[in-house]
């Protein structure tokens, strides 16, 4: 990987040279970068504001502060994975700024790659991407649900794809945007929705607020958001309606869950202030945008689109994304099961006679095989340096 140096950056990505503090005593260190419309890609500060007002809902670490250069997590094992070869063709599921497609392209001459998100400004650096490597890139526009429409519209066959890359969770230029209502430091319209409004019958945060129920929104806080003041919060914010009051606005909801539970000090894990309606913004995202179930399904059809031996390459940001992958990559172990348990699967497994062995072997079989037996997080360099890949977590594994 010497091509892409020991932090994983593609040095041909960036256009002009800038320096930046010097991480791990590299004085002097540059590097070049994009335009700043650029930099508003899948990055985060270096900053080290203590206010609540520096702290993003979800992933990423976003000060108000100049945006330093889009920065790809993890680039560097992404692309050691990968492993891009000649005539490959890659499928990059969450584009976003285009780092991680640039590096592939960069890799060989050959390697074709088409770029799929949901957001339309994704979509446009997308078709910048496609401009400077004519007849390499195919952008598309859409949601992973919608990936049998788009490829059945392109003739992309089964068993087509070398390897596909999903680097989940939202951008920083959605976060940078007000206008998107994902950030609690700026005050927008409390909308959430990654496509832009482009389904008109999505609704956004402030409609689901208007009209789900306590319950629902009790489990949604606890489920997605994994918030311990979840009952209390659900229940504060449905009384609220017989007050006439509907959520509008980021600040409106921001303030109003910190008026519940203000005391409640919270850390991130770099150990700065978390603001504490950080958990219950990246609940209702989720809510929003059905981000689980859209998961679930990629993960299945990237089976059916990789070829056998391809790569799949997910990179998640917090534990609910990061179990739905485990679970596919991993699969159930039946052949490991305790003896203990109900006599064992295994001896309940031979005894069932309306299967054959071969019945049984298909039945068992896995459709992926995991490259890393555990997760692998980034490195204490890249994330002193980019504090947004601290919660990063990188799984990798082959189609069986």
């Amino acid at each position: 990987m010497k091509q892409f140096g020991k932090w994983g950056f593609c040095p041909r990505f960036w256009k002009s040279a800038v320096s930046f503090p010097s991480p791990c005593g590299m004085r002097g260190f540059a590097f070049n970068v994009v335009s700043h419309s650029a930099a508003t890609g899948r990055n985060a500060s270096r900053s080290n504001i203590r206010d609540w007002t520096s702290v993003s809902v979800g992933k990423a670490f976003v000060s108000t502060t100049t945006s330093p250069p889009h920065l790809p997590v993890m680039s560097e094992e992404v692309m050691e994975y990968l492993q891009p070869q000649g005539n490959q063709v890659f499928l990059d599921l969450t584009f976003g700024a285009g780092g991680h497609s640039q590096c592939i392209l960069e890799s060989s001459p050959n390697v074709r790659l088409i770029g799929l998100d949901r957001d339309p400004t994704a979509y446009e650096y997308a078709k910048e991407l496609q401009k400077k490597y004519p007849e390499r890139v195919i952008p598309l526009l859409g949601k992973f649900s919608d990936i049998p429409t788009l490829f059945q519209s392109l003739k992309i066959k089964k068993n087509s794809i070398d390897g596909i890359l999903m680097d989940l969770g939202v951008s920083s230029m959605q976060f940078d945007d007000a206008e998107r209502g994902f950030m609690l430091s700026k005050n927008g319209p409390l909308d959430m929705r990654m496509d832009c409004g482009r389904d008109p019958q999505q609704l956004s945060a402030s409609d689901i607020l208007t009209h789900i129920n306590e319950d629902h929104l009790y489990k949604v806080l606890k489920c997605f958001g994994e918030e311990k003041h979840a009952r209390k919060i659900a229940r504060a914010l449905i009384e609220s309606r017989y007050l006439l009051k509907r959520f509008k606005t980021t600040q409106e909801l921001a303030e109003f869950v910190f008026s519940l539970s203000g005391e409640d000090y919270r850390l991130d894990k770099l150990g700065r202030p978390s603001h504490p309606a950080t958990k219950t913004f990246q609940a209702i995202r989720i809510l929003v945008n059905n981000e689980l179930n859209e998961l679930d399904f990629a993960l299945r059809i990237a089976h059916y689109f990789l070829k056998p031996r391809g790569v799949l390459v997910a990179i998640s940001f917090h534990s609910l994304e990061d179990s739905i992958i485990k679970r596919h990559l991993t699969g159930s172990e039946i052949d490991s099961s305790p003896s203990t348990i109900g006599g064992g699967l295994r001896k309940h497994r031979t005894s069932v006679s309306t299967y054959t062995s071969d019945e049984m072997d298909v039945l068992m079989r896995k459709p992926w095989i995991p490259i890393n037996k555990h997760v692998v997080l980034p490195s204490e360099e890249e994330v002193e340096y980019n504090p947004r890949a601290r919660s990063a977590k990188l799984r990798a594994a082959v189609k069986a």
